[in-house]
């Protein structure tokens, strides 16, 4: 392992092309099972040289699969089902400007462009002005920046364009652009994908986009209308989205005045507003809980309501930020890449791991990459890419790097005002604290002797669903399904030991003959092994019509012995079969 990856040793150098000539962000990259074979590819939104070149690139391990030309330069990928049709394979979409391009089977498939904006009705008067020749470009750029500084619509791409030209320049751009409609067209700035109706991970995504005219749309996934729009004080530049559009959502966005809202489903408004200290860089959802990047070199985690968690500080700005998501292990961190050549990963606020690389990182993916569920793929400064797998045996140990006394102990208790209740209670307690403590004492030393009554009673009678038997702990639950006059019981039987087998063990129904009858009354249950839970099934048939019901007794016990290793009492229910006859 190369000296520049130095990190503990739980992660493998999978690749490494320092020239692979990639250039993105971590907005624009993203994982997808684009065939449906079973193997995700990398899928990159390729900036190009940031005035020509930009491509959609998608890579199959560590080759260049292929790779589509953009029209302008990508804000955000994004990969997504948009319908039920089989096979499951995800649609690729990519914001550029003010359009998205979507890819099914890595081919264009539908292009959706933002609705136009409002323009100004005095601007196109003295545009109106222009074309019939009544004025000349000097008064018509006179006129344009009186309204600039006045009017609330702000003016088109058009007359910016012109009030920026030089003196010589202004005839020739009004002879050319004087007959064509004036547009205000806003462009796309953050782009996410939102369950529609079911959380499952394949489920049909709405996209969610952010503009530069500070809205957030939500698109249906397969006719491409909006079916939401909600308005931010400013232009969203990073978002994150979790929940169902038919059900419930929230829709964290950093904004490009400083500030973090959170947009709830019932409003078109924000319903939270996180102020920060300086301008956020990075925003990533961990669990029910949001960490935020900022440009004060700090990493800050909120609630979902916006209240602050905890704060740490980082040895260098932040150049790129993502969510760690490990489902099989239950694993949920923060990846931080530095600008001093470092990412570090971060759970809630302690430092799990520093991986140190040749060169400043600009975007970062994890998720499975081939087969592979925890890969860890980046993008460098210098357009190369790395590729790194987690070991299966990586262990994360949480340590808090913060000296002095805990974070908890800062944190101020919400104590609520008095009221006059709490008052008159307080003199309550003062007038009569004896007899009440006595009153107390006395209550508490007879659940307890209830408790223990209760407790032995189950220890000598076994009537206890799990097993008190230190050798044998046993433990069971019954289920019992059917509407009558047939009912099925399933007996889910499990050995809790750690490491101890436990064998010869027998099932025992003991129940009223004039009520019910039993296929098989007794039971055998093989090896039990520890961990696993065994299903004994059988079936009970209800030979009453009078619309009773009683209890069934379990018993398990070891063959030959009489004194049950647990018991349950299973109270069946009145057979309704019957009793509709």
């Amino acid at each position: 392992m190369s000296e520049w990856s130095s990190d503990g040793g739980k992660w493998l150098d999978a690749h490494y092309d320092p020239v692979a000539g990639l250039f993105s962000f971590s907005s624009c990259v993203d994982l997808a099972d684009l065939s449906g074979d079973g193997e995700s590819r990398l899928v990159v939104g390729d900036l190009g040289s940031g005035s020509s070149g930009m491509k959609l690139k998608v890579y199959r391990g560590t080759a260049l699969l292929s790779e589509s030309t953009l029209l302008d330069l990508p804000s955000g990928l994004v990969a997504f089902f948009m319908d039920l049709h089989e096979p499951r394979i995800p649609a690729v979409a990519v914001a550029s400007g003010p359009c998205v391009y979507v890819y099914k089977n890595l081919r264009p498939y539908f292009k959706f462009t933002l609705p136009g904006l409002e323009v100004n009705t005095l601007e196109q008067d003295v545009w109106q002005q222009a074309r019939e020749g009544q004025i000349d470009p000097l008064t018509l750029k006179e006129m344009l920046e009186s309204i600039r500084k006045k009017a609330d619509v702000p003016l088109s791409v058009r007359s910016l364009r012109f009030l920026s030209l030089e003196t010589n320049d202004m005839d020739e751009f009004v002879q050319l652009h004087k007959q064509q409609p004036i547009r205000r067209q806003t462009v796309i700035t953050c782009i996410g994908t939102l369950k529609k109706s079911t959380a499952d991970e394949d489920g049909v995504s709405c996209l969610v986009i952010g503009t530069e005219s500070s809205d957030v749309y939500v698109l249906d996934p397969e006719a491409f209308i909006i079916l939401s729009k909600m308005t931010l004080p400013a232009p969203p530049t990073m978002m994150d989205v979790t929940g169902q559009f038919d059900v419930e959502f929230r829709i964290t966005v950093a904004c490009r005045n400083g500030n973090i809202y959170i947009l709830r489903r019932e409003s078109d408004k924000p319903k939270y507003c996180v102020e920060l200290a300086s301008h956020p860089v990075g925003l990533v959802r961990v669990g029910k809980n949001v960490v935020v990047g900022c440009t004060d070199e700090s990493l800050q985690g909120f609630t979902q309501k916006g209240k602050k968690l905890w704060q740490t500080i980082l040895p260098a700005p932040i150049t790129t930020m993502a969510a760690m998501d490990l489902p099989t292990r239950g694993f949920q961190a923060v990846l931080v890449g530095l600008a001093n050549c470092e990412v570090h990963l971060y759970r809630d606020k302690n430092l799990l791991s520093t991986i140190k690389t040749p060169d400043v990182i600009t975007s970062i993916c994890f998720g499975r990459y081939g087969r592979e569920d925890g890969t860890l793929i980046m993008t460098t400064k210098g357009g190369g890419l790395m590729v790194k797998i987690l070991k299966r045996t990586a262990a994360f140990a949480d340590r808090d790097s913060a000296p002095g006394p805990p974070l908890a102990q800062s944190v101020r208790l919400n104590v609520p005002k008095k009221t006059k209740l709490y008052v008159d209670q307080t003199l309550r307690e003062r007038e009569n604290g004896v007899a009440m403590h006595r009153a107390f004492q006395m209550d508490l030393s007879r659940m307890r002797l209830a408790a223990a009554k209760a407790y032995v009673k189950a220890l000598e009678s076994s009537l206890s669903p799990v097993s008190s038997s230190l050798s044998e702990p046993l433990k069971m639950n019954a289920v019992v399904q059917g509407l009558g006059p047939s009912f099925k019981l399933t007996l889910n039987v499990q050995n809790t030991a750690a490491c101890r087998p436990v064998m010869d063990l027998a099932i025992s129904f003991l129940y009223d003959e004039s009520l019910y009858r039993m296929k098989h009354p007794y039971m055998r249950i093989p090896l039990l092994v520890p961990g696993l839970v065994y299903p004994v099934e059988t079936f009970v048939e209800c030979t009453s019509d009078k619309g009773i019901s009683d209890i069934i007794k379990v018993f398990v016990l070891h063959e030959g012995k009489s004194c049950p290793l647990l018991t349950a009492h299973i109270n069946m229910p009145v057979s309704e079969g019957l009793m509709l006859n």
